[in-house]
């Protein structure tokens, strides 16, 4: 079993290269909610839903999030109650937009969930629906909230929600803390599996707010530690940049090394091995320092072909070590 930790666009791409080269029905998918909101009534999950779009080849290839072939008229419509909304109102959000069709998985979700099923129950309806083979679970079938102090454009220090720095300030603005509401409460749906698995991948994606609200929940990196040896993460920084959102700013802002040793020094607790770019072939001594082996590969992910292939080597890092 291979067991992918995964925030939202990178890792929705090396999963598409991934169930390609594999047996997808071996494959176990964990996934970010800390970006979970609630929007004009509706509970969105982000991540959860580009994962899916992008595994079914539905997803709008030139934003990487949402539908193809979309259509706004809900959002269009929203506008003409902007003007009588109440201040204090989160009616008519028209900031985050949601396209026709995205709306209808969105109706999905906040019915059942309203029926009383769990996250993880309405998150494998929405899998099926979309006839993919491999198992897709939320990180908690509990709330977690990913909420970011930022400095605001008038020098204002607010605590925001993700999505508020994320789309409505467009990650804009410097980041000075990162928490995640509800994590020592909420219960990993994923532990038992993470033990089970031959091959654990921790996917490209944001350290600090798409893998670190998973790692966040009660036994999770102890888990990771007591099996480094079968945990292989992909850099989602590349020669010093991040190739899509703010990963690379949020890492200096908070602290870090904003490069493959930077990331190297957040994995090495939990992670044995990292695969980096060729564009940071010299830096595998750097990385290697950090107790953390190195493998160079071709890491931006233009396409499916360069995916299965970065898939294939990020597994065979592992599964070549330690043979079962």
């Amino acid at each position: 079993m291979i067991t992918v930790l995964a925030g939202g666009v990178g890792a929705a791409r090396f999963l598409r290269g991934l169930v390609a080269a594999v047996d997808p029905t071996t494959v176990h998918v964990v996934v970010n909610t800390g970006d979970d909101s609630t929007i004009n009534g509706l509970s969105v999950s982000p991540d959860l839903d580009t994962i899916t779009y992008t595994a079914a080849g539905a997803i709008d290839p030139e934003r990487g999030w949402g539908l193809a072939n979309e259509s706004w008229r809900t959002m269009e419509a929203m506008g003409r109650f902007v003007p009588v909304r109440p201040d204090d109102s989160s009616a008519a959000n028209t900031w985050f937009n949601l396209g026709d069709q995205d709306i209808a998985t969105h109706l999905y979700r906040t019915a059942r969930l309203a029926e009383g099923a769990t996250l993880s129950e309405v998150t494998d309806e929405i899998r099926r629906a979309w006839n993919l083979p491999f198992r897709i679970v939320p990180m908690s079938d509990q709330p977690v909230a990913t909420m970011v102090d930022v400095v605001d454009t008038d020098g204002t220090n607010r605590c925001v929600s993700f999505q508020e720095y994320f789309v409505r300030r467009r990650h804009s603005v410097p980041v000075t803390g990162v928490r995640f509401d509800g994590a020592e409460q909420a219960r990993p749906t994923f532990l038992d599996d993470l033990k089970r698995s031959d091959v654990v991948v921790i996917a490209p994606s944001n350290p600090l707010v798409s893998i670190g609200p998973l790692r966040a929940l009660d036994g999770v990196d102890r888990t990771l530690a007591s099996i480094r040896d079968r945990v292989v993460a992909v850099s989602p920084i590349v020669a010093g940049s991040a190739l899509k959102g703010p990963a690379d700013r949020m890492l200096v802002e908070l602290g870090h090394e904003p490069s493959v040793v930077g990331v190297a020094r957040l994995y090495a607790p939990i992670c044995s091995t990292l695969v980096v770019d060729t564009r940071d072939a010299d830096r595998v001594d750097a990385v290697q320092r950090e107790g953390v082996r190195c493998v160079v590969t071709d890491t931006i992910m233009s396409s499916p072909e360069i995916s299965r292939s970065l898939a294939v080597t990020t597994v065979a890092a592992i599964t070549e070590r330690n043979p079962r």
